[in-house]
């Protein structure tokens, strides 16, 4: 697997990064029994637009098999989404992703938020050190976790 910088602004990796999007946030969706899940509904548009940075991870028949993107500051790295295809879950993908990212955030925070009922999400940000912040409910009935992995 290799671990590199993308953009959905080309063409045919902006299409393939959404569908991923989508068919990852689907199943957070049906693990935390809510689909209102900003990025499920965002457009290839939308997408586009955000200021985040990315990276991907190619299998080795040259398909996204997951990504990472974030914003930062000079303080502190705030991982926006990892995305993970259904049918590469579990093989260390989204792992490699935020830790690549730790290592490009070097002695900055690094705050995430997940599906408070996301139980695999939370176990794989516990398990690189992040701790838990609050849980907060967004809008009525979706509730987020928040962790901070501390400087």
């Amino acid at each position: 697997m290799l671990i590199a910088v993308i953009s959905p602004v080309e063409d045919s990796l902006g299409a393939e990064l959404l569908a991923l999007q989508r068919a990852a946030y689907a199943i957070e969706a049906e693990l935390i029994g809510d689909d209102r899940i900003p990025p499920l509904h965002e457009s290839l548009e939308e997408l586009r637009a955000r200021p985040l940075q990315w990276l991907g991870a190619v299998d080795e028949d040259g398909r996204l098999a997951g990504a990472v993107a974030w914003e930062e500051t000079g303080d502190e790295v705030d991982v926006n989404r990892l995305i993970v295809h259904p049918g590469a879950l579990r093989r260390g993908i989204g792992r490699a992703l935020v830790k690549e990212v730790l290592v490009r955030a070097g002695a900055r925070r690094v705050v995430v938020a997940t599906g408070r009922d996301n139980a695999p999400a939370r176990r794989l940000y516990e398990g690189l050190g992040f701790v838990l912040a609050g849980e907060v409910e967004v809008i009525p009935g979706l509730w987020i976790a928040n962790y901070a992995r501390p400087a």
